[in-house]
C-alpha cells in the first residue's frame, strides 16, 4: 500500500473538503428540521356564525343567457358554489361534482358551477363554447356536466359577482398566504379572503347561510366525506 507519512499529496485541502463536507451536510439537516417544522396548510374553514343575509339575496344568468336564476328558487337545500374554469389541471373535478350531485342529492343537495377566466386565463371561451370544451377536449368523452351552469363572470376585483362578495365576506379563506397564490392572476384591489384559483368551494345551507369553504386542491372526495359528516352531526343535535 503506499506510505501516507512519504506522500507527497498535500493534506490541507482534503481536511478543507471534509469541513465543507459536514458544513454543508448540517445545514441540510437544518434546513430540513425547518420544513418540517412548518405548519401545514389548512384547506377548509368552516364560515362565521353571525353572516347578515342569506345566498337567497342574490341571482345570476344562466349559461345560456336565457335565463336570470334567483338563488332563492333553492330554498331548503345544501348549495356547493364551485368556481370552474375548462383549461385547467383540476378540471377532472367536473366529473367528481356529476358523482357528488348524484349521490347527495337524496339529502336535496344541489351543485352550482360559475366558469371563471382570472386564472391562469383557463376559461378562454365564449358562454357558447364551454360545453363543447367539456364534452370534447376536458374532461372530453362526451362529458356534460348533470348540474347547473352560469354565464362566465368575475369571482374577484372589481367587477366581482356579488354572490362571490357575500361568500367570501361569509367564509374567510382557509390559507394565509395570498402572495404564493396570485402570481398568475391579475384583478384589483387584492383582498385576503379572495378566492385563489379555480374549483374553491362554498358549501351554504338549506337556510341560505354558507357554512363550509374549501381550497381549490381539496379533492371532491373530502369535499363529500366533511358534508356527510356534517350531516350525521345534524341528526345528533
Amino acid at each position: 500500500g503506499t506510505d501516507l507519512r512519504t506522500s507527497n499529496q498535500p493534506m490541507a485541502p482534503r481536511v478543507m473538503t471534509a469541513q465543507a463536507r459536514v458544513s454543508c451536510l448540517l445545514w441540510l439537516l437544518l434546513a430540513s428540521s425547518v420544513r418540517a417544522g412548518v405548519k401545514p396548510e389548512k384547506t377548509k374553514m368552516e364560515c362565521y356564525k353571525d353572516v347578515k343575509g342569506t345566498i337567497y339575496d342574490y341571482e345570476a344568468i344562466s349559461l345560456d343567457g336565457k335565463e336570470r336564476i334567483q338563488f332563492k328558487q333553492f330554498t331548503g337545500k345544501f348549495i356547493l358554489f364551485v368556481n370552474v374554469a375548462t383549461y385547467c389541471d383540476l378540471t377532472a373535478q367536473y366529473l367528481d361534482l356529476n358523482t357528488l350531485q348524484e349521490e347527495l342529492k337524496v339529502f336535496s343537495f344541489v351543485v352550482l358551477g360559475f366558469p371563471c377566466n382570472q386564472f391562469g386565463k383557463q376559461e378562454p371561451g365564449e358562454n357558447s363554447e364551454i360545453l363543447p370544451g367539456l364534452k370534447y377536449v376536458r374532461p372530453g368523452e362526451d362529458y356534460v356536466p348533470n348540474f347547473q351552469l352560469f354565464a362566465k363572470g368575475d369571482v374577484n376585483g372589481e367587477k366581482e359577482q356579488g354572490l362571490f362578495t357575500f361568500l367570501k365576506r361569509a367564509c374567510p379563506h382557509p390559507s394565509e398566504t395570498v402572495a404564493d397564490s396570485l402570481k398568475r392572476v391579475s384583478w384589483e384591489p387584492v383582498r385576503v379572503h379572495d378566492i385563489r384559483w379555480n374549483f374553491e368551494k362554498f358549501l351554504v345551507g338549506p337556510d341560505g347561510v354558507p357554512l363550509m369553504r374549501w381550497a381549490h386542491q381539496v379533492p371532491v372526495s373530502a369535499v363529500k366525506a366533511d358534508i356527510l359528516a356534517y350531516l350525521e352531526h345534524l341528526q345528533t343535535m
